[in-house]
């Protein structure tokens, strides 16, 4: 059977899209058949984890490459036979977490393929892993490098490859697996993600009453899936959009007199959410919806309105543009068929061309269940129009048993699920910087480095004087501030003789004869800048005498404009007073009268520090980040209540 793939071609995928690859082993050697054939079995595999499942956006779904394909989102691919497919997954990353575990369960199930998945971000999964990859592998390392294979993380050695194209990966994955197996660490981070899975996907659906026009009831009837397109609908509403939902032509026609019907609708936990967190008005041509002293039915209904509303702008808008897809109906299929060359210009009606049809319409048959879902998603507006064709009425939606909404408290509760995996996450870090401060200090750096490996016990506050004392005062390089005990890189620079040098240039480039000739390298003389002419001793008298006048000045007006504020008081102050005969200006020596102590810097430091870690409250933040990177370690507040 040779069937080339049919490709539809939609606008550009947008960040929130993960995007996957399936390659059989001997990639050069597979057949258009062979793909085929792989494509039915995969789809088969995971029917029973997704038939049930409501998507965000787009549904877990795969195509078959044949090359040359430049539609292909992996540019390097496109002359490899291979499966391909994308994935939308928008607000709702459990989408995007259920295709991770759909593509390992394909990679246990098939031992011969070796498969990729990344996103927007890049090797997503490597990300997950971050604590534990070794430290050669970065996003500019990584091309090409990372596998799913025998429902195993695989991340060709660079050692082995430095430099590897896609095929050579894939052939020593395929040959030599054992040496690409990502550590047991690396494994664990990845796979936990997706342990739940699939009860989880299970757990994310939410059910819930809704009250809806009966066009509505009756779309959601025959196609619960078009739920997504609602939502999206109504959550991504624009000023134009809006427009069609004040008037409502399709779905309800009949305006206010339009009689309300009560249905079940099933969705994900992230659409729900997006539906009643948004305040939204019902357009003045809405039937009338019950009261809000019927507290239950008003809730049914406000809910059911926003559906309604969202299915009509995202119909209009379609319809409007004529984004409509054609789907992959069999008339598509077979003129990609016919424009491909599939039939090889045999005349119609001849054996072969009998023979090479049959071919094609088996499967099609085959894989048209499977297609029904995206075909939805890519023609909606004439997928509903077919819907409200049939015949349907208020009275079939009436007196029905349904199941009572599922319970929402998850929405409310949140805060104890995020605070222990930011707590997972915290553990994670510090782990991983108590392993590389091991590796990359000596013992000798241990014991005379500031605070180094400081116990909760042994806890000194001078020391976070002591070290920031030691970073504010640090010549760091031209690349910026760098940590007192980080010595690794140096400048060779003499820092000292460039200053003067500077200092020298500037000082002198307006006292320069013309056509003087000053010897090369004169510059960099140290006595340069040390002129006798009592021309240039006068002007340099002068400039320090106008510094210094500006500077009282400039200090008794700051100090008139602090003396009615009370900054002074969030001070810790010293104990002893600041002498009278400093040469303090008129308005400093009024704020002295009012017992101005001077400011203790390295207490109100300490303090600010403390204050600072103990707002964090466990969780990562400016102080512990800051003192981490310099080796200081605050102990965590254990009397205080969690």
């Amino acid at each position: 059977m040779e069937i080339p793939s049919s490709s539809i071609f939609s606008p550009r995928p947008s960040d929130d899209t993960v995007f996957y690859a399936i390659y059989p082993d001997f990639p050069t050697a597979t057949t258009t058949a062979t793909l085929h054939s792989l494509h039915l079995q995969i789809l088969q595999t995971i029917s029973p984890f997704t038939d049930d499942y409501i998507w965000q956006h787009q549904p877990f779904t795969l195509s078959v490459s044949t090359p040359p394909n430049p539609s292909c989102p992996c540019s390097s691919s496109s002359h490899l036979p291979h499966l391909h497919g994308h994935l939308r997954f928008g607000d709702n990353l459990d989408d995007e977490w259920f295709a991770v575990f759909l593509l390992f369960q394909i990679s246990l199930r098939f031992p011969s393929l070796s498969l990729r998945v990344w996103d927007s971000d890049g090797d997503f999964l490597l990300i997950e892993a971050a604590f534990h990859l070794p430290r050669w592998l970065n996003p500019d390392t990584s091309h090409h490098r990372l596998f799913l294979r025998h429902g195993n993380l695989h991340i060709v050695p660079r050692e082995r490859l430095p430099q590897p194209s896609l095929l050579d990966s894939l052939a020593f994955v395929a040959n030599s697996g054992h040496e690409s197996l990502a550590s047991d660490a690396i494994q664990r981070s990845v796979k936990k993600r997706i342990e739940d899975y699939p009860e989880r996907a299970r757990r994310n659906m939410h059910r819930v009453r809704v009250r809806v026009p009966v066009a509505v009831a009756q779309v959601l009837k025959h196609e619960p899936r078009l739920i997504s397109l609602a939502v999206e609908g109504f959550y991504d509403r624009d000023v134009d959009t809006m427009k069609f939902a004040a008037r409502m032509e399709r779905f309800a026609e009949r305006g206010t007199t339009e009689e309300l019907v009560c249905i079940s609708v099933k969705m994900s936990r992230a659409m729900y959410a997006q539906l009643v967190q948004q305040r939204f008005q019902a357009p003045k041509c809405y039937p009338a919806m019950p009261g809000r002293v019927e507290r239950e039915e008003f809730v049914e209904a406000e809910l059911g309105m926003k559906i309604a509303c969202g299915l009509e702008m995202m119909y209009q808008q379609r319809k409007r543009d004529g984004v409509d897809g054609k789907g992959s109906t069999w008339e598509a299929f077979r003129k990609s068929l016919e424009n491909s060359g599939y039939f090889q210009g045999l005349l119609p009606g001849s054996a072969e061309y009998q023979r090479l049809m049959q071919s094609a319409q088996e499967y099609y048959r085959n894989t048209f269940l499977h297609s029904q879902t995206s075909e939805l998603m890519n023609a909606p507006v004439r997928r509903i129009d077919e819907i409200l064709a049939l015949p349907h009425s208020v009275d079939y939606f009436k007196d029905q048993e349904l199941p009572p909404s599922d319970d929402d408290s998850w929405l409310y509760d949140g805060e104890e699920e995020l605070n222990s995996v930011l707590i997972e996450r915290q553990k994670e870090m510090e782990l991983y910087d108590l392993k590389h401060k091991k590796k990359g200090k000596t013992k000798e750096d241990q014991d005379n480095g500031p605070s180094s490996a400081l116990k909760a016990d042994e806890f000194d506050p001078g020391d976070i004087a002591k070290t920031m004392q030691a970073f504010v005062h640090k010549l760091s390089s031209y690349k910026g501030a760098e940590a007192p005990e980080d010595r690794n890189k140096e400048v060779d620079l003499d820092v000292d003789q460039f200053i003067k040098d500077m200092e020298s240039i500037m000082k002198h480039s307006d006292s320069e004869v013309p056509n003087s000739n000053i010897e090369e390298g004169s510059s960099s003389d140290p006595d340069f800048d040390d002129s006798e002419s009592d021309e240039g001793e006068l002007v340099e008298d002068d400039d320090d005498n106008g510094e210094d006048t500006f500077m009282r000045s400039y200090s008794d007006a700051m100090n008139e404009e602090l003396k009615a504020t009370t900054l002074q008081k969030s001070f810790v102050r010293a104990n002893g007073q600041i002498p009278k005969d400093q040469g303090t200006s008129n308005a400093s020596e009024h704020i002295m009268d009012e017992d101005f102590s001077p400011v203790d810097v390295d207490v109100n430091l300490v303090k600010s520090f403390l204050h600072s870690f103990s707002s964090q409250q466990g969780l990562p933040g400016p102080a512990s980040n800051l003192l981490g990177l310099m080796g200081v370690q605050l102990p965590q507040d254990t009397k205080k209540g969690n």
